[in-house]
């Protein structure tokens, strides 16, 4: 077998932001537009489930955090797979495209980072919170009122772009 980046490489938010800043901070920027977003994560019959989420980027890394024992903090134990969805806002202008995140969520009971976002968030009392893996960025977006345009980063890999008529 081969050795791969793509599949020995974490991806962490800081290493997606390292390799493609520009495309990270217009994520960061649509993400930072609205304050609710969609997490779509795995229930235990394997279905899926959509549920509203904030999200903060501290650190170099991009937290979910979540009220306890709530479902989507059960199915993320139980499989950590998820999607993260940004909020499109008002109308259909999506100013700076739709962008979604997928990944893997780890979550974090102590520690250093645990107390870090303590710190700069002071969220309820208890909470859970977890870090994400990312396996997937992607940004589509209407270019020139002519072109469909699919960006997708994934770890190890440069930034794919699609245009389509």
């Amino acid at each position: 077998m081969t050795s791969s980046a793509s599949s020995e490489t974490p991806g962490y938010w800081s290493v997606f932001a390292g390799a493609e800043p520009g495309f990270a901070r217009t994520v960061e920027d649509r993400f930072g537009a609205f304050t609710h977003h969609v997490l779509a994560t795995v229930r235990k019959d394997g279905s899926p489930r959509t549920s509203g989420i904030e999200v903060r980027f501290l650190a170099g890394e991009l937290w979910l955090g979540m009220m306890p024992d709530s479902l989507k903090a059960l199915d993320l134990r139980r499989d950590p797979r998820f999607c993260l969805q940004a909020n499109p806002g008002e109308g259909t202008g999506m100013g700076g495209g739709d962008v979604r995140v997928a990944g893997r969520a780890v979550e974090v009971a102590d520690g250093e980072a645990r107390a870090g976002y303590v710190k700069e968030v002071e969220p309820p009392q208890p909470f859970h919170l977890f870090r994400t893996e990312l396996t997937e960025v992607v940004r589509t977006y209407v270019e020139d009122d002519t072109y469909l345009v699919v960006q997708v980063w994934r770890p190890g890999a440069p930034v794919r772009t699609l245009r389509r008529t």
